[in-house]
């Protein structure tokens, strides 16, 4: 019988060496999701399988995207906190499907201001909008999309890549020839493959959330005569401010450099009469 001791280690880096060179099949990628994911996806594994086309590998990969929109509502000064606080109630009771109220943010003064950030299913997009800018004006609007096809592919042939390495580290784990200092090296590779292959998971759940669902930020803001207004006020608080600032200084170098100046005053007057004195 051969020893354990030689056998083992030689497996293992066999085995390191055939689970870098794997590659998943399109149904271990989609098995990777579960069940509900989506035929795009197996596409997509299977595009970037050894030996195909590479003239025909873009073409495979089906788009997934990831949207942001951005919008700018110009809503009166004192109707901006009762849309924020509308906009949220209606993420959260999903009026408009699935929704989740990721950013709020709130300025006063003179310049007030709000933003709400969420993140909600595709068709509940433009329902929101709508009820954003109800009664107001949408002054701005950008869309941006990011491709995540390559990231999922990639992260589905990670984790498929993982679970044949576990299979074959759990084949290893049962025999029953193993040294301790085997079995210990054993363990260890098997935790370190399990904790990369959490990570892996929820890196594809992440993909999946942002694919599934949209981002969307709404800011709020006074019409720009408004805002202009307001600008004009607050310079001419701050002039007030500058001035009420320069006058304190003054007083206070006045304040001093009286001291020095009696001083002086003392010395010259001093010095004119000793002068008198020594005149002939």
């Amino acid at each position: 019988m051969r020893n354990p001791w030689i056998v083992l280690p030689a497996a293992l880096m066999l085995l390191a060496l055939s689970a870098c060179g794997d590659h998943g099949g399109p149904e271990q990628a989609t098995m990777a999701y579960g069940a509900a994911a989506p035929t795009a996806k197996m596409e997509s594994a299977d595009a970037a399988q050894p030996g195909s086309d590479p003239a025909n590998a873009g073409q495979g990969l089906a788009a997934m995207l990831a949207y942001e929109h951005h919008v700018g509502v110009q809503l009166e000064a004192q109707l901006i906190q009762d849309r924020q606080q509308a906009v949220q109630a209606a993420c959260n009771e999903g009026r408009f499907g699935a929704c989740v109220v990721l950013n709020m943010n709130q300025q006063g003064g003179d310049r007030p201001s709000a933003s709400v950030t969420v993140r909600i299913v595709p068709e509940g997009v433009e329902p929101m909008i709508a009820l954003a800018g109800e009664g107001a004006r949408v002054g701005s609007r950008s869309t941006h999309a990011e491709d995540l096809a390559v990231a999922v592919r990639d992260n589905a042939q990670m984790e498929d890549r993982l679970q044949r390495e576990m299979e074959r580290l759990q084949q290893f784990q049962q025999r029953t020839d193993l040294a301790v200092a085997d079995m210990i090296a054993l363990s260890e590779r098997i935790a370190s493959v399990e904790a990369q292959l959490e990570s892996v998971a929820r890196e594809g759940a992440q993909y999946q959330r942002r694919i599934q669902t949209q981002l969307l930020t709404m800011n709020f803001h006074p019409p720009s005569m408004e805002s202009g207004r307001s600008e004009v006020g607050q310079a001419i608080r701050e002039a007030v401010g500058t001035l009420s600032l320069g006058t304190a200084w003054t007083i206070r170098t006045v304040a001093f450099l009286a001291p020095m100046v009696l001083v002086l005053a003392v010395l010259v007057l001093v010095i004119r009469r000793i002068r008198r004195r020594r005149r002939p």
